[in-house]
């Protein structure tokens, strides 16, 4: 349960020391008499907040109502710090940043949810698939206001995952806000979270690519699934759907080889950071594992982050159709830094930005192809009159002779409803569309047929 989009960064801090101490140096060899004054002046400035902020914590310390340890003062004063800049830079206590460790290996206990913090509240990105949130029904866009009663307005987001997690077999009612409808309540069973990354398998000549999270091991997941289709199909695989809705993000490195995948050159994606020497670009690699086979990428509400990277890429190198709802919006990057034996701090440190330059921040990814999810109800039609039907029609000449013609109720294969997974429309939309352009493309490399 974070915010993720983490890449470990001592190197990179170095780096970012011996420039800062460079620009530093020169700085200060050309400044003239009303710079070094002015730098004074911001010194005294900042040594009088910090006055104040000792004042305020030696205040604090001795005349507070209940008694409080230094630690649970400085850790608050940071986590404040740092929770206001964004959404998505925190504090992490030792057993918080030890938690978030085990997470981007794939597996932890808990509800199965990708929370952040909006208004005060916990707002569900996304839940994570066959988890107890999953099946319980939270969606993406929920709001969390109370848990087990208690409401969560004036907890920080790493409180009120504390809170959440718990016990495996233990249960936890939420209340959820969800749009316009009343609140009402949901209860959870705890669990221990398994994420498997990557699921895939054939929908007749399309190969399915599930990607729920962006963890240590997704890209050879999916280098695997693109190696078995072609196995099994060869030559009459037709295309490739990759799933990423409800995928709330991961690791960078895993987004930019997702991608990788489907590319032969070019760029992929682009950090810029405040320091501009610090930004970076990610490139493909030559060699394209999908052979060039078209592609819908599915997104909706709770794709997020490295989600979005892989679709803006492959949409702005017209890879792929971007087909479903608007993604949501997070185009932030967060790096971890340790803070020795007191845990590590998530702080945001630079933007994503399309292939094309298109900033995903707060505007996601717009589909090529909007399709909202929806029930399909088969209406029954009253049978009409038909040419064949007429006294005295003409017989056709090239007729067969079997008068059954192929059955079918208008749902793509592997698309149908069971009692264990719901028809999907917007996957039976991406199947068609593959099977369209394989239609189209057989039709006029050969007219005749």
């Amino acid at each position: 349960m974070t915010s993720s989009e983490e890449r470990q960064s001592d190197m990179k801090l170095s780096r970012l020391s011996m420039t800062s101490a460079a620009v530093l140096a020169t700085a200060l060899t050309f400044w003239s008499p009303n710079h070094v004054q002015a730098a004074e002046e911001q010194e005294v400035d900042t040594y009088e907040l910090l006055d104040l902020f000792g004042n305020v914590f030696e205040r604090v310390r001795s005349d507070y109502v209940d008694e409080t340890t230094d630690q649970q003062l400085i850790e608050a004063a940071i986590s404040g710090m740092l929770s206001s800049l964004d959404p998505h830079s925190s504090y992490m206590n030792a057993n918080r940043f030890q938690d978030m460790q085990v997470e981007t290996q794939g597996e932890f206990g808990g509800l199965g949810i990708e929370v952040t913090m909006e208004n005060g509240f916990v707002r569900v990105v996304s839940p994570i698939d066959d988890t107890p949130a999953y099946r319980a029904g939270l969606q993406p866009g929920d709001f969390i206001t109370h848990l087990d009663g208690e409401p969560v307005l004036g907890l920080e987001l790493g409180e009120a995952v504390d809170k959440m997690r718990g016990r495996v077999g233990t249960d936890l009612t939420v209340t959820v806000v969800r749009g316009e409808e009343d609140p009402f309540d949901v209860t959870i069973t705890r669990a221990v979270i398994t994420i498997e990354s990557v699921r895939s398998r054939l929908e007749g000549d399309i190969g399915y690519l599930r990607i729920t999270s962006f963890s240590g091991q997704t890209s050879s997941g999916v280098e695997r699934a693109l190696r078995k289709f072609s196995e099994e199909k060869g030559d009459d695989l037709k295309g490739i759907v990759l799933d990423l809705r409800n995928n709330p993000g991961g690791l960078l490195n895993q987004a930019v080889e997702v991608s990788d995948a489907f590319l032969d050159k070019g760029e992929i994606v682009s950090t810029r950071s405040r320091v501009a020497s610090e930004s970076e670009r990610h490139n493909a690699r030559a060699g394209d594992l999908a052979n060039g086979l078209p592609v819908v990428v599915l997104i909706n509400g709770g794709s997020a982050s490295a989600s979005e990277i892989v679709a803006g890429a492959l949409q702005d190198h017209g890879r792929a159709i971007i087909l479903g709802t608007q993604s949501f919006g997070k185009g932030s990057v967060q790096t971890i830094i340790p803070l020795s034996k007191h845990g590590a701090m998530r702080l945001t440190t630079a933007r994503y930005y399309t292939p094309s330059g298109r900033s995903i921040q707060a505007k996601g990814i717009e589909p090529d192809i909007i399709v909202e999810q929806a029930r399909i109800e088969q209406v029954e039609s009253r049978q009409g009159r038909r040419e064949a039907d007429l006294r005295g029609a003409l017989e056709n000449e090239e007729e067969s002779g079997n008068q059954d013609a192929p059955a079918t109720d208008g749902i793509a294969d592997g698309a149908e409803a069971t009692e264990d997974t719901p028809f999907d429309y917007q996957l039976s939309r991406a199947l068609d569309l593959l099977r369209g352009i394989a239609l189209y493309k057989q039709t006029i490399t050969n007219p005749e047929g």
